[in-house]
């Protein structure tokens, strides 16, 4: 599906490179920061910290501090289910999207649905996307229901010195038309997976191991 599925301004024309850091989980303010590749701030992620009460529900707002998607965990749920929301969420809004990770012997998947803007109920998704590789090793692809690639997640390599930085840092390679926000979404869903340290995603293993 193209542009425009939180917001058409987070749709870029050309493939776009963004920077993402994940700051301290000790301190008041941490999250994630999201940088252009001008180095200006396009998102932020804060009160992330170590309180479980943070971890159910986490808030991605623009540079202003608009409040541009909510995630939620659902339960109770046989899965480990997520669940997005355009804006800050209220009482009874219907998602617009939801992020289902499950596993089972050997392998483990997660797949999003997308359901649209309207409020209408029992929504089929509108589109299907799976996430193949590692997001622990920041090393993963997220493909639409075509099997197209329209993100990816990769280490960042500092061009000075050609060195692969922590796993803290991370870019976001977005192809044309791909909502950077909607990303971002996910993307807060499979660092709760991560940090709850249930299964890694396992797709092909040329992307499940970290740059040598």
């Amino acid at each position: 599906m193209g542009g425009g599925i939180v917001e058409e301004c987070f749709c870029y024309e050309e493939e776009t490179l963004m920077t993402v850091l994940k700051t301290s989980l000790f301190f008041a303010g941490d999250g994630f920061t999201v940088y252009d590749s001008k180095g200006e701030v396009v998102f932020r992620v804060q009160s992330y910290g170590p309180d479980s009460r943070f971890k159910e529900e986490l808030i991605l707002t623009d540079a202003s501090g608009r409040c541009i998607l909510t995630v939620r965990r659902k339960r109770p749920s046989l899965h480990h289910r997520w669940e997005g929301f355009l804006g800050e969420r209220i009482e009874g809004q219907k998602p617009m999207f939801s992020v289902r990770h499950s596993s089972i012997i050997g392998r483990s998947s997660v797949t999003v649905e997308l359901y649209g803007k309207d409020n209408s109920n029992n929504r089929p998704p509108v589109e299907e996307y799976q996430i193949e590789g590692s997001f622990s090793h920041r090393c993963c692809t997220f493909y639409d229901s075509s099997r197209n690639s329209v993100a990816e997640i990769k280490r960042k390599v500092a061009s000075c010195a050609n060195i692969v930085l922590g796993k803290d840092v991370f870019c976001l390679c977005l192809k044309p038309g791909f909502d950077c926000a909607f990303a971002m979404g996910v993307i807060l869903v499979l660092d709760q997976i991560n940090d709850n340290n249930e299964a890694d995603i396992i797709g092909d293993n040329s992307l499940s191991s970290p740059p040598s």
